[in-house]
């Protein structure tokens, strides 16, 4: 098939990218016969979803395979459910599998094994593995969500050690995407669609806040970019800390102990940027996720070079 130029081709594609139409659809309008889209859309990569919609024109999203670095782990039994409902069921033949119960769920710190797991509890799973792993920690959180035959289903809910923290404060990965997920439904209003995102708690003054760097897209292209409407990013701001928990917001409101949460936007390319910077001090390309709160000074001066422009919040949460 790859037997040479296609100039007819190559000339439709180009009139159907850049005849300064919006890109809604595009996917479908290229290749007109696409059934799915294979992609991962559990845990943090739930944010992709809208933007993945966008531009397939809501062919479906598929999440097959649940696997690691470490080892496959598991498959979805049904691939064509809602991206929201998506289960994996783990293979006993791929690793010897054990649980760690989460000790602010029920008070239990001994392992339990796959068949001794229990519906609408939450786990730390472990793993050993053939290839040498003892006992490890993978550092993903799953929810038990029902079983196939006798076989316990599970959610990915998030990764175990990513938190912000300012004071008594713990906000997991799933607190902050559900915030960002609230907050970015105002963006709407711009035409733009939130592209990235990362977070990381500034204790350089008194009080810190948390600060999110947000990397923006225009639905229509580079060159319909609109300017940022500070109200529209200030509600943005305070529809994060309205959905934060109950230990954020008094720490906000009663004890004064937490500052306004600050909304960073970075310029086109950035997180492309983090993410050639973070393979080159080892991490996996085939394994690259975006990191959803930073602690590497390094990172966080190739963030802060590109920012664009800061919103503040202006109210305290109730």
């Amino acid at each position: 098939m790859l037997n040479g130029p296609n100039p007819e081709l190559a000339d439709s594609i180009e009139k159907e990218c850049g005849s300064g139409k919006s890109w809604e659809g595009i996917v479908k309008r290229l290749w007109p016969r696409t059934k799915y889209i294979e992609a991962i859309i559990t845990g943090s990569m739930a944010q992709y979803i809208p933007t993945l919609d966008f531009y397939s024109g809501g062919i479906p999203l598929v999440s097959i395979p649940y696997a690691s670095s470490e080892s496959c782990l598991g498959i979805n039994l049904q691939p064509l459910s809602k991206p929201s409902d998506v289960s994996y069921t783990l293979l006993p033949n791929m690793a010897y599998f054990e649980f760690l119960p989460l000790e602010n769920n029920h008070g239990e710190t001994e392992t339990v094994d796959l068949v001794d797991v229990r519906p609408g509890h939450y786990y730390e799973l472990i793993l050993t593995t053939l290839t040498g792993l003892y006992r490890y920690r993978v550092g993903d959180i799953l929810m038990v969500t029902g079983f196939h035959n006798k076989a316990p289903k599970f959610r990915f809910v998030q990764r175990g050690n990513v938190v912000l923290s300012i004071d008594m404060d713990k906000t997991s990965e799933e607190d902050l995407l559900n915030a960002v997920t609230k907050a970015k439904e105002r963006l709407e209003q711009l035409g733009l669609l939130l592209a990235e995102y990362t977070s990381y708690p500034d204790t350089s003054s008194i009080p810190g806040h948390y600060v999110l760097y947000w990397e923006l897209k225009a639905k229509g292209g580079k060159s319909d970019f609109p300017v940022l409407d500070k109200g529209i990013m200030e509600e943005c701001c305070s529809t994060v800390e309205e959905s934060l928990d109950s230990v954020y917001r008094c720490c906000r409101r009663k004890e004064k102990s937490i500052g306004p949460l600050e909304i960073r936007v970075v310029r086109e390319g950035t997180f492309d940027s983090l993410m050639d910077y973070c393979i080159m001090q080892g991490s996996s390309l085939s394994q690259y996720k975006t990191p959803r709160c930073i602690k590497s000074d390094a990172a966080l001066k190739i963030l802060n070079s590109r920012v664009i422009g800061s919103f503040c919040s202006q109210f305290v949460p109730s």
